[in-house]
Order: C-alpha cells, then structure tokens, then sequence
C-alpha cells in the first residue's frame, strides 16, 4: 500500500494548470484582496472612537513607543537570520525539474515574503493593539460602554483575522498562479520564511512580555502590596509594552504561519495526489475561510443579556463554524467529481485512481474534522481555564494553604488538559487518516485538508487572540490615569478575565494546528524522501523508506528519542530565558523604591525607561540559543544518524511537543484565572495570603503560557519545514555516487558544535544580568529584604491612603 503511494505520488506533479483551474486561482487572489480590504476598512473603524484624557493618551503613548522600539530592534536582528536562509536556501538541491535554478531562486525569494508577511501582520497588528487599547479604556466609561468596549477591541482583532487570511491566501495562490506544477518546491521556502520568524517573535516577544510581567508582579504585589498596573511600579510600563510584543507581534506571527504552514502542507499532498486538482482545491477552501472571517466579525456583537464577552465571542465562533462546513460541503459537490475516475488525466495517483472512495465525501469529513475539532479544543481549553469552571475555582481554593499547593494544583491541572487534548487531537488525525482507505497518500492529504478546515475559522481565532491583550492593556491604562469610574473598571475586569480565556483557547487551536501541519509535513518528507532516492538510483524507493523508517532500527529509536529530548530542551531555555530577565527586573524594581522613597507617595517619578531597556536587551540576547536549536537539531540529526532518523526525530518532536505545549498553555492560563478569581473577592480578595499565593502561582505559569507554550507551535513546524527542506542533501549524501561518509560526519559535527556552544553560552550567563546586577550585593540584598519586609507591614495602609 504505502509502496505504491509513494512511488506514484512522485509522477503527479508535472502538469501544467489547465485555463479552468486557473481562473479558480485569479479568484483567490481576489478574494485575498477582498480580506485585506476589509482590514483597511476595520482600522479606520477602530481609530475614529474616542481616544480618553490627556493622562490615558500620555500612558498609552509610552507604550506604543516601547513597543516599536523593541520591535524594529528585533527585526534588525533576525534580519541576519534571513539573509543567511536565503542563501541556505539557494544551495540546497531540489528534485530533479526542468527549471531548477528558476525553482531555487523562486524558493529563495518566497522565503523571504513569508518571512515579510509574518513580520507586517505581528507589526501591524501590534501597531494597532496600542492604539485600541486606549480607546477601549475610554469606551468602558461611557454609556454602553461594555458592548462599545468590547466591539472596538473585537473589531481591532478582526483587522489581523483579515490580514492573516488575506496574505496567506495571496502569497499561496501567488505562487501557484507564477510556479504551476513547481509551486509545492517554492511554496516550502514561503512556508519556511513564515515559520522561522514567527518563532523568533514568539520567543523575543515572550521573553520580553513575561519577564516585565513576572518582575512587576513580584515587587509590586507580593512585596509592596500596589495593585497591578499601579503606576508607581517602573515594570508596568514595560509590561504592557510586553502584552503587545508578544501576544500581539509574537502570537499574531505565529497565528499566520499555523495558517500558511497548513496551505502549504495541503498544497504539497494536494498535487502528489491529485496532480493540479490538489493544488486548486485547498486554495478553494482557504478562499472560503475569507467570506467566514467577514461574517464571524460582524456577528460578533456582545448583547446585552449575554453574562460577559466570551458568551458573544463563542456565539459567533460556532455559527461561524457551521457556515464554514455548510459551504465546504456545498463546494465540495460543485467542483469534485463523485468518482476519482472522474478528474480526468490530471497527475492522479494509480492507488487513489483505483479508490472506491467518494472524492466529495472524503473533502467535506477531512475539512468538518478539522472544524469539530477546533470547536473541541475551544470547549476544553475552556474548561480547564474559565474562572468559572472547576479546574480554576480547585486551584483558588488551594490558594487558601499558601503558594505551593497553588503550583502543585495548576502543574495537576496542566498535566491532565494535555492528556485530554491529545486524546482528541489524535482522534481528529486519526479520523482524517480513516477517509483515505487503502490510500496513504489519500490519507495524508484529507489530514492536511482537516487541517485546513479548521482554518477557515482563522479570522475569527485571530481576533480572539488579539482582543485578550487589548483588553489586559486598557486595564492598565485606566488603572494607571486614574480617570475610570467604577463601572468602567468593572468593564474592563470582565473583558480582561475573557481576554486570558481566549488567548488559553486560540493557544489550544494553534497547537491543533501544529499537530495536523507537522502529520502532513511528515507525509510531505516521506515523498520527498522517495524523491530524492530516486533520483540517487535507488531502484526499489518504497522498500527502502519502510527500512530506513523501522522504529526497531536502533539510529530511529535514537532519533525519535533526540526529537522530544530538543523540545524539552528548547522549553526550558525559554523559560529560564524569561527567569534571568525577570531576575533583573526584579532587582532594578526593587532598586527604584529603595533608592527613590517619593515614588510610594507620588512625590518621584519611576525610572520606566530602564526596565523596557532591560527586556528588550535580555529579549534580544537570549532569542538565540532556542533559535540555533531548532534549525540545527534536525540537520545534526539527519546528517548523522541517517533520513530515516530524521523521520523518527520528527515524530518524536511532534509526541512530545503536543503534549508539553498543551500543558504549559492550560496550566499557566488556569493560574492566571485563579488569581483573577481572587481579585475578583474570592477566598479573601486582593492583599490576602491567598491572594499573594495565586500572584506567585501566576508568575510560574507567565513563562509557561506566553513563551514556552505558544513557541513549541511553530519550532514544530520549522523543524518539519527544515527537513523537508534538507531531504534531498541527506539522501544525495547516503545514497548513490555522491555519498560521502566524510560529509554527513562533517556536517553533523558541525551543527552539534554550534547548538553545544549556544546552550553553554546561554547556560553562564548570570541569573541577574545588566547593569544593575551591583545591586545584588550583601548590603543591597539585605536592605532590599528589610524595605520588603517593611513594605509587607504596611501595604494594608498605603493601599488605602494613595489607592
């Protein structure tokens, strides 16, 4: 069976688009024009609202001038990252075509528009993230303010739906329409370019957002009893600079290349299988997915009878969702054939030409898969994370015997969600995999199709995410000014408090997306692999994949092996990563309100500027090591231990990621909630022991939820992409008469030696870094302990006194 999809999936892809297929493809980038249309017209939208006081536009200032300062820093940075790709990129070989050099270059060139797309949607939406968190603030005080409130930060979230859907769109049906039947090659460097960077401002951003966080939180909570945001806390600025850079900019990117990466993926097996029919047929449901993100925003609207946000939020999304497989369905009958016999000579496989299976049917299930499964992962992710829900309401009770059994209940609480939604993903890949039959191939490409099912709700995903950090930054700015009535405040407590749910439920989905993308980037190497032997000489291509891919073989075991050992280390370097950045927050904090007493009085101004240097430095410097992990590992791994390790090294990488990004995710956004829960009245309210042991708790899960988490999405999607791209090198280095032991040894030693120095490099680096680390001295550490202690007797009076 998987001989002979193999084999013949590699005879597919020579032929040219036929006119008809052609036009679909005009279509879709118009309907790409369309969503980016749509996005002009959102931004205008949002920025005609009403902007508050003069102190809210001064707050909210700052942080938009933070926040483009961290971001064009960045991406001078990674601007040295794609240059070299670009260059990688053109070097690698690609399988045997007639325009190879034009396909190299074409690969190249796409890489970086990938790469450009992911940086515009994180900066664009970042851009306008803070300048709508102003205007929600203003909104919650005024009459109405709660609908109003929500739909401007609803509608600002739309605007990065749209321009997701629509660049994505646009750069695959682009480079379909120029490429043709060489499209799945260039496409992998798009994808690439979309991946790679997304990872880095997932990371970057993360790294930033949560070490200002867990610093402020620390002092300023915990040690000075001052409520969140409070203004004489120097990390707040940086904070909400931090929620813009890295669940705006950061999640944004990501969101985009979970979308690009699965097109992509559909694209690849859609041709291996189908010939030019396969290339048409995803870009047909993504051109779906643009008519579901203009409906799903507009149907979004928060009534007034719906108990908060996330009541109107999950209305529209699941309507949505049915509108999205009620139009699949009806395309799925339109433009497939009842038969597979009925393409036609299109580049079919044999093995799928011989199926019994219904084309139309096997679409509609592979895509409503997806759907339900999207509609799964919100209600369970949901569950885990809602202030409402048990798993929440258990970890605040904990709270009520100290912060150790806080962190125990939320790591409990984490451990069991990452079993359940693994459980169900797995479910929905096995299910997609089921319509395929006898046909591997068939199968690969409905779980690619699932994947982009799921997808077609994306604009609405997006927007969910975006409206979590909007709505936490209007908090800040009205807590900050001062200039909010009570009814505001309470506002803006709800829509933040839904804010956390929903960045805990599009983490969830964008991790759905991850899981489907890598299964069908797996099956998109393994054609590359029978490719590539191919083209070595390798006479018998599908008994040597079945060898080469033998768990038993001992180079997969170790391989597969190496796959969840790098995501475990990848974890824990961005975690410790946001620990010596926070450490130094901390201790800079703490320098502020020994040396400047005015600042608890309002008589001295907080040195903010020093800490957003802090993150941004620490951002920059330790972005890295995790960056150099996952471009290296696979090639150190493919090269030394062989493809079909490299096979098994993805498979274990794909294991152990799901699961570890599911866990930190729900685990450090149950924490989350837990403290909101308390702030909210619950188990004695803020300034209570149990309060400060959901603050500590909350500060575990800031790294879990906002760096490490949401950046195992797309290192397992980069590393997919960087073996599917590196495949023909190892082959052409195993096989046939250019291979060459001295090569793969070289190469492998290379890539171990680098990773090796980064990580000890990134493992000597103080636990306090920076300037401030003379403050860490005897004397300093023991009058910051008596100002802490000082400050511990005191806070119930000077909350009350300057509050």
């Amino acid at each position: 069976m998987s001989g002979t999809s193999i084999d013949l999936a590699a005879e597919g892809g020579g032929v040219s688009l036929s006119g008809e297929n052609l036009s679909y493809v005009i279509v879709a980038l118009a309907f790409a024009l369309v969503a980016l249309g749509f996005a002009a017209m959102f931004v205008q939208s949002v920025l005609r609202t009403g902007r508050g006081t003069p102190k809210m536009q001064e707050i909210a200032g700052a942080v938009q001038e933070g926040a483009s300062a961290y971001l064009i820093r960045q991406f001078r940075t990674l601007a040295i990252f794609v240059v070299i790709a670009v260059v990688l990129l053109f070097l690698l070989p690609v399988h045997a075509t007639e325009n190879e050099t034009l396909v190299k270059i074409g690969r190249s060139a796409f890489f970086i528009v990938g790469a450009i797309f992911s940086s515009f949607i994180g900066g664009a939406g970042m851009a306008l993230a803070t300048r709508a968190n102003l205007r929600v603030a203003a909104a919650a005080g005024e009459e109405g303010g709660r609908e109003k409130a929500m739909g401007i930060a609803f509608r600002t979230g739309g605007v990065v739906g749209f321009l997701t859907v629509g660049l994505g769109l646009f750069g695959a049906a682009l480079v379909v329409w120029i490429f043709k039947e060489d499209a799945p090659t260039v496409l992998e460097g798009f994808g690439f370019g979309a991946a790679l960077l997304a990872m880095f401002m997932r990371v970057g951003g993360g790294i930033f957002t949560k070490a200002a966080d867990v610093g402020a939180d620390l002092v300023g909570k915990v040690e000075q009893g001052i409520p969140e945001d409070d203004p004489r806390n120097a990390a707040t600025i940086a904070d909400n600079v931090g929620d813009n850079v890295g669940d705006c900019a950061g999640m944004a990117a990501d969101l985009f290349e979970s979308y690009a990466v699965t097109l992509v993926a559909a694209l690849i097996l859609g041709q291996a299988a189908f010939g030019q029919d396969g290339l048409i047929f995803p870009l047909i449901v993504s051109t779906i997915g643009v008519l579901i993100a203009i409906i799903g925003v507009f149907i979004t609207r928060l009534r007034k009878s719906d108990r908060n946000a996330l009541t109107a939020i999950n209305r529209a999304f699941y309507i949505s969702a049915a509108i999205s497989a009620i139009a699949v369905a009806v395309v799925s009958f339109l433009y497939l054939p009842d038969t597979f016999a009925g393409f036609g000579d299109t580049g079919i496989a044999e093995d799928i030409l011989a199926s019994d299976r219904n084309p139309q049917l096997v679409a509609i299930g592979a895509v409503i898969i997806g759907i339900v499964l999207a509609a799964a992962i919100q209600a369970l992710t949901g569950y885990f994370t809602e202030t409402n829900r048990r798993p929440v309401q258990d970890i605040g009770k904990s709270s009520q015997t100290g912060a150790a059994t806080v962190v125990l209940a939320g790591i409990s609480v984490g451990l069991e969600s990452a079993v359940y939604s693994a459980l169900l993903l797995g479910a929905g890949v096995y299910g997609a995999f089921l319509l395929g039959g006898s046909s591997l191939t068939l199968s690969l490409f409905a779980v690619a199709l699932a994947g982009t099912g799921l997808l077609t709700t994306v604009g609405v995903i997006v927007a969910m995410d975006t409206f979590g950090p909007i709505s936490d930054n209007a908090q800040g700015i009205a807590e900050m000014s001062g200039d909010i009535d009570e009814r505001g405040a309470r506002t803006l407590t709800e829509l933040d408090a839904v804010g956390n749910t929903t960045k805990a439920i599009t983490k969830g989905i964008a991790i759905a997306t991850a899981v489907l993308a890598a299964t069908a980037l797996f099956g998109s190497y393994t054609n590359s692999l029978a490719d590539s032997m191919a083209d070595a000489g390798v006479t018998d291509t599908a008994a040597e994949i079945l060898s080469v891919l033998n768990i038993a073989n001992p180079r997969s075991l170790v391989g597969l092996l190496v796959g969840a050992a790098v995501v475990f280390l990848f974890s824990g370097l961005a975690i410790n990563a946001v620990s010596r950045s926070a450490g130094a927050v901390v201790m800079e904090v703490r320098r502020q309100f020994r040396e400047f007493p005015g600042i608890m009085d309002y008589t001295q101004r907080p040195e903010y500027g020093r800490v957003v240097d802090i993150c941004t430095r620490d951002a920059q410097r330790e972005l890295l090591t995790p960056g150099l992990l996952a471009i290296l590992a696979p090639i150190a791994v493919g090269f030394g231990l062989g493809p079909g390790a490299l096979a098994a090294y993805l498979a274990g990488a794909i294991g152990a990621g799901t699961l570890m990004a599911v866990f930190l995710s729900n685990s450090g956004g149950a924490w989350d909630n837990a403290k909101k829960l308390v702030e909210d009245g619950a188990f004695g309210g803020k300034g209570s022991e149990a309060h400060a042991a959901t603050v500590i708790g909350d500060t575990v899960g800031d790294p879990f939820k906002d760096t490490a988490g949401p950046a195992i999405n797309p290192l397992l999607k980069v590393m997919n992409l960087v073996s599917l791209l590196i495949a023909p090198a190892v082959v052409a280095v195993s096989y046939g008469d250019d291979a060459s032991v001295g090569v793969r040894v070289g190469v492998a030693v290379l890539a171990v030696a680098i990773i090796a120095g980064a990580v000890i490099w990134s493992k000597r680096k103080p636990i306090s870094m920076g300037d401030d680390a003379a403050t860490a001295s005897a004397a300093g550490a023991a009058d910051t302990a008596k100002a802490a202690q000082d400050a511990r007797e005191t806070s119930t009076s000077r909350v009350k006194d300057n509050v």
